[in-house]
């Protein structure tokens, strides 16, 4: 076991992982919007807007994160309808190709997840802001997302955890984050396990302070 080797790479890793913090939570940000936009479409009783709503959802997680990356980053590219179009300025970056995937495919997640959030909410609450004559649209923002934030809290936790271990397929469209460095370096030290012991160790503090974030996030609303 080479210590000196895995003292010397921390340096790198840790500076490598300010990419892939940025991934996670541009991802997220993305994300959830997209997937409160979608949770709302599937609760819509237009079976054209449900269906399609249920389709994206299907999709996305019925196909390997790895595959959608490759599909946006390469496959648009060899479109000459998007090479010639302003879309192009973006999907020419495997950095915005890698987030617009991590993004979709996490919007369909969230999008699940906050769905059986508000099918869970009990009618009683709505039906009291409607007495007190409050709008719809201020019951939905005032009371329906607030209480299907607090009952998805744990499954949006875990959805962050794999979010963030997903983020290392950055490095296979070329991106430096912090598996792409630890793959990098393995690639001129001919040592993969101490480099990525390393690596793991990273990840798996990463996912200690996130763990412990939603916990701290799951008493303050029980509060």
């Amino acid at each position: 076991m080479d210590f000196e080797l895995m003292i010397n790479s921390f340096p790198r890793l840790l500076s490598a992982t300010i990419i892939t913090l940025k991934l996670l939570s541009m991802s997220l940000f993305f994300g959830l919007f997209i997937g409160l936009f979608f949770a709302v479409m599937r609760m819509s009783k237009n079976i054209i807007i449900n269906k399609f709503a249920y389709g994206y959802s299907y999709v996305f997680r019925g196909t390997p994160l790895l595959v959608q990356i490759f599909i946006i980053y390469f496959g648009f590219g060899q479109i000459e309808f998007i090479r010639n179009s302003i879309l192009w300025v973006i999907l020419k970056e495997p950095y915005w190709c890698a987030i617009i995937a991590f993004a979709l495919n996490t919007g369909a997640y969230t999008s699940e997840i906050l769905r059986s959030a508000f099918q869970t909410i009990k009618k009683g609450y709505i039906e009291a802001g409607k007495s007190l004559g409050i709008s719809s649209k201020i019951i939905f923002y005032k009371i329906q997302i607030p209480i299907a934030i607090k009952q998805s809290l744990p499954a949006y936790g875990n959805e962050i955890i794999l979010m963030l271990k997903g983020t290392s397929l950055a490095s296979t469209v070329t991106l430096m984050d912090l598996t792409g460095v630890a793959k990098y370096i393995i690639s001129t030290t001919f040592k993969p396990i101490e480099v990525f012991i390393v690596a793991g160790s990273i990840y798996l503090f990463m996912t200690f302070l996130i763990h412990n974030l939603i916990k701290f996030l799951e008493r303050r609303y029980n509060y």
